[in-house]
């Protein structure tokens, strides 16, 4: 029956640059549930929630609120109406604090000047009641991308809404986290809101959902209650076939040592101690640790994107200078950075662009002179590599998927060849079958010779296709691993190792 619904979402259609995006897509919410929408990438997803809060205009079919249909006409009328959407990548003032980002746009007054109080007393009640533990008037400059993913998800609740969007709301989230932010979708679902929560991680699906809406193609798949589901089928409805394997195998054979890490320590916090490890040609070497363990600033150090204190690296037993990008990158060195909004993509620029600029001097002439049809020739292969959605080369990378975006850069490395690739966190936000896609290009690189860290917040992923894992603890490695011989058990503990005693580490 319709009047059960709070929210209804009739047959929407969208189009962009000809290319149907939602074909008659359909979705119904109810009050005090959480509703799952899943789909690999560039099933129409984030296109849907963005027209449902009018980023976007559909092109077709009807919203519904409690019965009324609607079309706002901007996110602020959205809001006005009590429907609030947490997007994937945030977009916060870093540099202003907590109660300033909350409040933004609807500061309270009092005669004539800002009610700082009032703000102040209404976020220490908003974060009372959300169990969240921060100071409002630390500036977010100050936090880590996860409290400030707390703060947002709290701004978005500020609003009273009714309907809350939740776009990959833990993808920066540690496990202690995500069952912090479980707990607060059950004290909304005990206040009749209805969450739609979009995610790929299958183990939260089944733990926080009561009804899961599968898309495809742009495609309404359908709907089933939780209780209803297995992992299995959820894929099959996903990819339009079964996954028998979550990981590819690991036909990478590693041989001899290919790079040799020497004490490697940072200047500036913060700091990487005295990393040492080697890693061989051909091998998936994985980078295990908990949130600040050091696992970026590593990979980062290597690429010259950090200034060293100490330490040197040697390839093939030859001692070389990383002391900036542009020198790793002439070393054949690659890195895939963790944050693909905000150091991995050119927004504004097309896949041309965002595919080629890392190899520019490859597309010169004699005469200096770029060659564009070269530029062209080698993005549209990489599009077809890649398995790319897009409508063509020219579209700008910002309207692509997450995922898309994200195998628009591996591409982008790819084109130069390098030996090393540092992927970190290289997975992320990407669905199932493209995670299984990125999967085998990296067994297949290994496997071509390519030496690989891969740094992962999935214990799963980092058991599932690399050769070793190194485990960091507060800025240390803990230890290495041989992959089939360890648990998730032992990783764990390592990567507690030197929380709370740093000399320890220094023996």
């Amino acid at each position: 029956m319709q009047e059960e619904y709070l929210l209804r979402i009739k047959d929407v259609c969208k189009s962009f640059s000809g290319v149907k995006v939602l074909k008659n897509v359909c979705l119904n919410v109810r009050a005090g549930t959480v509703h799952s929408l899943m789909g690999e990438n560039g099933a129409g997803k984030s296109t849907l929630m963005k027209c449902l809060f009018g980023i976007y205009r559909q092109d077709e079919g009807q919203f519904y609120l409690n019965n009324e249909e609607f079309n706002f006409q901007d996110p602020k009328n959205a809001l006005e109406h009590g429907v609030s959407m947490v997007h994937q990548e945030l977009n916060q003032v870093v540099q202003r604090t907590i109660i300033d980002n909350i409040w933004l746009g609807r500061y309270p007054v009092k005669r004539i000047f800002v009610d700082e109080k009032k703000m102040y007393d209404d976020t220490k009640a908003l974060f009372e009641r959300l169990n969240i533990h921060l100071d409002p008037r630390t500036r977010l400059d100050k936090l880590s991308v996860s409290q400030r993913q707390m703060v947002e998800i709290a701004k978005a609740v500020s609003y009273d809404a009714k309907i809350i969007v939740l776009d990959e709301p833990t993808s920066s989230l540690t496990d202690n986290e995500v069952k912090k932010l479980f707990d607060i979708i059950n004290v909304l679902k005990t206040e009749g809101v209805g969450v739609v929560y979009i995610s790929h991680k299958m183990e939260e699906i089944f733990e926080i959902s009561d009804e899961v809406t599968v898309l495809r193609d742009g495609n309404y798949i359908g709907t089933e209650k939780i209780e209803d589901l297995t992992m299995e089928k959820i894929v099959n409805m996903m990819v339009g076939r079964d996954l028998e394997e979550r990981f590819p195998p690991k036909i990478n054979v590693p041989g001899e040592v290919h790079m040799t890490v020497k004490n490697l320590t940072t200047k500036y916090p913060p700091i990487i101690h005295n990393v040492n490890f080697e890693l061989h040609r051909g091998e998936i070497l994985g980078v295990a640790g908990l949130v600040g363990a050091g696992r970026t600033e590593m990979v980062e150090a290597l690429f010259g994107a950090r200034t060293l204190r100490s330490g040197e690296i040697l390839i093939d037993g030859k001692k070389i200078d990383n002391s900036n990008p542009h020198k790793a990158i002439n070393n054949h060195f690659a890195l895939l950075t963790e944050e693909r909004r905000e150091t991995g993509i050119y927004p504004v620029a097309d896949i041309t662009f965002n595919s080629t600029i890392s190899n520019v001097q490859a597309y010169k002439n004699k005469l200096g002179f770029l060659v564009d049809q070269k530029m062209k020739d080698d993005t549209d292969k990489q599009i077809g590599n890649m398995r790319i959605k897009t409508p063509n080369r020219k579209e700008l990378i910002r309207s692509l998927s997450g995922g898309n975006q994200q195998k628009v850069i591996i591409g982008r490395w790819l084109l130069t060849n390098p030996d090393i690739l540092l992927l970190d966190e290289p997975t992320r936000g990407i669905d199932v079958g493209a995670k299984f896609e990125i999967y085998q290009l990296i067994i297949d690189l290994a496997k071509r010779g390519k030496s690989v860290i891969m740094v992962s917040s999935e214990m799963p992923e980092l058991l599932g296709i690399t050769n070793r894992i190194m485990v960091m603890s507060n800025g240390y490695v803990s230890g290495i691993v041989n992959t089939d011989e360890t648990t998730q058990t032992e990783i764990f503990n390592m990567s507690a190792k030197f929380l709370n005693n740093n000399r320890e580490a220094e023996v």
